[in-house]
């Protein structure tokens, strides 16, 4: 058997082991459901960006609150910006790649409203844009990004940075940390009768 796939299996087990470890990052989870959840019963919306297997990402999780997690429920207020092909590539020929976000948040955002970036390297410009936009609105900011936090580090209100710089792995924790998200501002907003 080729070592590599229980190196790669292994690899992701760590970064997360190291997350579980961290009190203060399993803290942050839990501001970021706190976050999200008083945005949405303040009757706020959430929106997600990312680029490539971030946008993926971003689309996914923007699913989980708008249709259902774990149980039938009230859809929730949220979308991936990057979802219109027709709106994307005529802003990003006519303004630019950089202003696809900001320009589509600045129509559809609003105070109260979170944005979750969502960036390996926390370096996307386009995000970046998005996240001056959500300085004027009064938009929160939550990121998700790999160890530095790049650029997205300062300009976030809440950051969640998985202590890896591998670019799989840090994809795979970003997906396990907005499951349990998901989950906290499910259960929240509508608690399970039992």
């Amino acid at each position: 058997m080729n070592p590599r796939i229980k190196e790669a299996i292994q690899q992701s087990i760590d970064v997360k082991v190291s997350i579980l470890a961290t009190e203060e990052w399993l803290r942050r989870i839990e501001i970021a459901a706190d976050m999200i959840t008083a945005s949405l019963k303040g009757g706020g919306k959430i929106h997600f960006c990312g680029n490539g297997g971030s946008a993926a990402d971003a689309q996914h999780l923007a699913a989980e609150l708008s249709g259902r997690f774990y149980y039938d429920r009230p859809p929730l207020n949220a979308e991936a910006l990057h979802c219109n092909s027709s709106y994307l590539t005529a802003v990003g020929n006519d303004y630019g790649y950089e202003h696809i976000f900001a320009r589509l948040l600045r129509g559809t955002g609003h105070k109260g409203d979170v944005l979750i970036g969502i960036s390996t390297s926390g370096n996307s410009k386009n995000i970046l844009e998005a996240y001056k936009v959500c300085k004027e609105l009064g938009i929160s900011i939550i990121s998700m990004t790999g160890e530095t936090g790049g650029k997205m580090k300062e300009a976030s209100d809440l950051l969640l940075n998985v202590p890896s710089t591998d670019t799989p792995r840090i994809q795979e924790s970003h997906i396990m940390i907005g499951h349990i998200i998901c989950e906290l501002v499910e259960s929240a907003i509508f608690p399970k009768k039992v």
